[in-house]
């Protein structure tokens, strides 16, 4: 179990689409211990692999003290309501700031679990959004591509002057 370096916005690395999982083996067990480690560290709710720098479509969303933390190995959105809710929203990537994102109320993904067994799961509220968003890294899409130019650029800017001062890092 390792905590590992965080990539930090405006890395190039957040903005590509990652790479499918082929291979459920030892060495994805490792990453995903690797990402919970470095999600509980940062800390944070959801981590996806491309925040740690590795091009895998892998999420980690720990919400739940009961359930504990859950593995999403090539998650896909499958079905969206179409009511929309507001969450405030962040990332580990971009420490000290967050804003408010509309997402869908509810949805159902599909995934592979840690074994490669095919998943299916229905999530509403913080968990689908969660869903949302991490799917959302793993496809390249940045959170605060989501804001319009303004709030994104109020919000960069905000960010370069936390981690200027030392309070993101």
């Amino acid at each position: 179990m390792t905590v590992r370096p965080i990539v930090r916005y405006p890395d190039p690395r957040l903005a590509l689409p990652a790479q499918p999982v082929t291979a459920f083996d030892g060495a994805l067990r490792e990453l995903a211990t690797d990402m919970l480690e470095t999600m509980h560290a940062a800390p944070g709710i959801g981590i996806t692999a491309p925040h740690i720098g590795v091009s895998l479509r892998v999420v980690v969303l720990d919400l739940d003290p009961v359930d504990g933390a859950r593995t999403y190995v090539n998650p896909e959105i499958i079905w969206a309501s179409p009511e929309m809710i507001m969450h405030q929203e962040g990332s580990v990537s971009m420490p000290g700031v967050n804003d408010d994102i509309e997402r869908h109320a509810r949805l159902r993904i599909s995934y592979r679990d840690i074994d490669g067994h095919a998943r299916t799961e229905e999530s509403q509220g913080l968990r689908a959004v969660c869903h949302q968003h991490e799917i959302d890294q793993l496809n390249g899409m940045f959170w605060i591509r989501r804001l319009s130019r303004l709030k994104r650029e109020r919000l960069i800017k905000r960010f370069e002057k936390l981690s200027r001062d030392g309070a993101a890092n």
